[in-house]
């Protein structure tokens, strides 16, 4: 395999629970460690592709809603693979009732009652509160200051949740899993082959990674959310989650831009997340390397170029 120096693809991934998922130009792989110490691989064909997955500033929110679907389906996917043959402890009688009352739609029970809480708690921490604790100081602030503010709130909460979580082992391993993906798309995108001693040697951080696009969101969402109102932080909250779209879209544009150019301006846009990917991803060990490798090869596109900006 030979690429040009400086070759930026659109090949992009994410960690899962023992393993990466890769999605190329025609079709996306998972690999998983199992408990035996073997790879699981799966591979599948991408979703067509619709006008509204390539218009720009319309292309963000689609894209990334599936995105999440998909992130969420392999995570859900990889907790069986990586689990399988484990011993698991004698189920409460608790948890016999759940099974006998919801049968095989337990997992789905369970899955619907913990993404619920998640959005409650996502807009509870990062749009209501922020937005609240502005407005006990809104007589002594300026008005342009309190946007500013309030993205400063959402930054903090934001950067103390990925370093608590980041204390959490099963947490750092996923950071490694993150880490070994991103130095497998910079070892690709260098023009080398991949193997677990080229993979080694490339940084775990990455231009456009999911991290640096939340913070994206974030920083857009002050000048966005700049224009709605501050009378009631309840109504704040709604227009804010409204303008959410409009939000996803111009951060989908912007991460876009600093993965496929590198300049002064994408530099610096890239910056801030990619000191926060400090946080998010951890230097891999060579089994991790391993699976990360095994993700990407079958994505990698039959005809040379398929797959560039």
């Amino acid at each position: 395999m030979s690429k040009k120096k400086g070759f930026k693809t659109t090949i992009g991934g994410q960690a899962v629970l023992e393993g990466v998922m890769m999605k190329g130009v025609l079709r996306s792989a998972m690999a998983i460690r199992k408990p035996d110490g073997s790879i699981h691989l799966e591979t599948w064909d991408n979703p067509a592709r619709h006008w509204y997955n390539r218009k720009p500033f319309i292309r963000g929110i689609f894209n990334f809603i599936e995105t999440l679907a998909s992130g969420y389906r392999c995570l859900m996917r990889s907790a069986d693979i990586s689990t399988e043959g484990l011993e698991t402890e004698e189920p409460s009688k608790f948890d016999r009732w759940l099974e006998e009352k919801c049968g095989d739609k337990l997992m789905k029970v369970i899955s619907a009652v913990s993404s619920v809480i998640g959005i409650l708690l996502a807009l509870g921490l990062f749009m209501f509160l922020p937005s609240f604790l502005v407005g006990l100081l809104q007589p002594w602030l300026p008005e342009w200051s309190m946007s500013i503010l309030e993205g400063l709130i959402k930054m903090v909460i934001f950067l103390g949740y990925l370093a608590a979580v980041s204390l959490i082992p099963d947490m750092r391993r996923l950071f490694q899993y993150h880490g070994g993906e991103h130095k497998t798309i910079a070892c690709y995108e260098a023009g080398e082959e991949l193997t677990v001693e080229n993979v080694r040697r490339f940084p775990r951080f990455h231009p456009r990674c999911g991290t640096s696009f939340l913070f994206l969101i974030l920083l857009v969402s002050i000048l966005v959310n700049s224009v709605v109102t501050w009378d009631n932080a309840l109504i704040r909250t709604l227009l804010k989650v409204v303008l959410l779209p409009v939000v996803v879209s111009i951060a989908y544009e912007l991460i876009r831009l600093a993965g496929r150019v590198d300049n002064i301006f994408t530099r610096i846009l890239s910056w801030p997340g990619l000191k926060i990917q400090h946080l998010t991803t951890r230097e891999p060990d060579d089994d991790q390397i391993e699976v990360a490798i095994a993700s990407m090869k079958p994505v990698l596109p039959e005809v040379k170029g398929e797959d560039e900006w």
